[in-house]
């Protein structure tokens, strides 16, 4: 991991957000396991690095559509910890009025377009906002973050082809972590990095370390950088890793098939922890620096769970307020 010529502000900024994340799914699966939500989360611990990276390359104004595994997502753009936690539980007091839950969770006010249970049904909804943003020509970005299975849907190929012929400022962020669902994707696709599908367009892709944070920050930043100049779409593939099942109830039974010490040999790559081992090795920030933050994490992410459990919930009579935009 590289960490020389990073103000240190910008990295401890990374390491605040990963570990944000972090802290915000474990309490996650605490409240599934205490049963106090209802249905599944599908939890994007191990992936801090890709959300945070690319976030990080983003203003204000850009959009993002979300997946699934969307918690980290909003985490990294900044959005209120109190609203998300109150949204798992679907308390009125969350972002959707506790309408949406874990798997719908959405933050317009930052550019948030909702995350998506259909496979795929993001992309065509980032791209759409790409398309607007150049037909009234500001310099906005959009990301469709996908997982590695999504990269197989139609909606995929369709969005890429049509971003690529108008050139629109959309980046298509695989979080290629192996499976969708219990499918490794190795089984199912004849190349071993997904990002070569842009050729087929004539737009740039890469492929690019997902467990390091500044790896996918550069990335991002150059295809922000050639979106917001008018030059297209990038493709960009995170190799990265979910270190829970498909979602909070799923054993992961099926990663044995390839290797028996596959999630133990990934979670050695944890970028959080390789993010402040690499700043102290060279002399960035101190122990009690990373103590603060750590202390702050801890703080925050206990209040906002506090502030969910205390939320009521939505009143019968309110069912069907706010289904429309």
């Amino acid at each position: 991991m590289v960490v020389k010529g990073y103000e240190k502000k910008q990295l401890l900024d990374f390491y605040k957000t990963m570990l944000t994340i972090r802290r915000f799914e474990e309490q996650t699966f605490e409240f599934y396991k205490r049963g106090l939500m209802a249905g599944l989360a599908h939890l994007y611990m191990g992936e801090e690095a890709v959300a945070t990276g690319v976030c990080g390359a983003l203003n204000e104004k850009d959009y993002i559509g979300s997946t699934h595994r969307g918690h980290g997502h909003l985490i990294a753009r900044g959005a209120d910890l109190d609203k998300m936690m109150a949204e798992i539980l679907g308390k009125k007091t969350g972002y959707s009025n506790g309408k949406g839950g874990s798997m719908h969770i959405m933050a317009m006010d930052k550019g948030i377009l909702g995350a998506n249970g259909i496979v795929g049904g993001e992309i065509p909804i980032a791209t759409g906002a790409a398309y607007s943003a150049k037909y009234r020509k500001t310099d906005q970005v959009s990301i469709a973050f996908l997982g590695d299975g999504a990269s197989n849907e139609g909606t995929f190929h369709e969005s890429v082809n049509m971003a690529a012929a108008w050139h629109l400022p959309c980046i298509y962020v695989i979080e290629n972590n192996l499976y969708g669902i219990s499918v490794d994707i190795r089984d199912v696709t004849n190349t071993p990095d997904l990002s070569v599908r842009a050729k087929g367009y004539n737009i740039p892709g890469v492929t690019v370390d997902g467990m390091d944070v500044t790896a996918v920050y550069e990335a991002a930043k150059e295809a922000v950088a050639r979106a917001r100049a008018g030059e297209g779409p990038t493709i960009i593939e995170a190799k990265t890793y979910r270190w829970q099942g498909h979602h909070v109830g799923d054993p992961a039974v099926y990663r044995s098939r390839k290797s028996k010490t596959e999630k133990e040999d990934w979670m050695k790559k944890d970028p959080i922890k390789n993010l402040k081992a690499a700043m102290m090795e060279e002399n960035l920030a101190s122990a009690d620096e990373f103590e603060k933050i750590e202390a702050d994490v801890e703080a925050d992410i206990a209040a906002a769970a506090k502030f969910a459990e205390e939320s009521d919930y939505p009143a019968a009579e309110d069912a069907f307020n706010n289904i429309f935009a």
